[in-house]
């Protein structure tokens, strides 16, 4: 939660409520890797969206450790752990990162919080 808080909230200067509930619903799996010293360098969750849809949100990096593959390493790690559609809402800036892991554009690009995302899907 606290790099959720450092990426989101700070870096991004984004008010909004990112402790949502959602984190403590069944079905919700938090996804994270940590350093050699065990601080948290990437997270992201995978949430139940219902009839055997999964939706990845939340995905963080620190700033020290992007372009090493470590939230590559985990939405793969999501997408071998899962089976059926998976979904997510990308910062626009990332929807080319997110179509080479296997995801398309599914809608409109959306301002969320004053930052623009698109809507993606990765059916199996």
């Amino acid at each position: 939660m606290r790099l959720r808080q450092d990426v989101f909230v700070l870096e991004q200067e984004c008010l909004y409520p990112d402790l949502d509930g959602r984190d403590l619903e069944p079905g919700t799996v938090q996804w994270w890797a940590e350093d050699g010293v065990g601080a948290v360098v990437a997270t992201l969750r995978a949430l139940d969206d219902g009839e055997g849809v999964v939706r990845v949100g939340r995905v963080a990096t620190a700033r020290d450790a992007r372009g090493a593959g470590v939230a590559r390493q985990l939405v793969l790690g999501v997408l071998a752990a899962t089976r059926g559609p998976v979904v997510l809402d990308a910062q626009s800036h990332l929807e080319h990162w997110y179509e080479r892991l296997g995801f398309a554009r599914d809608g409109a690009e959306f301002l969320d919080d004053g930052i623009p995302h698109v809507p993606m899907r990765l059916a199996r």
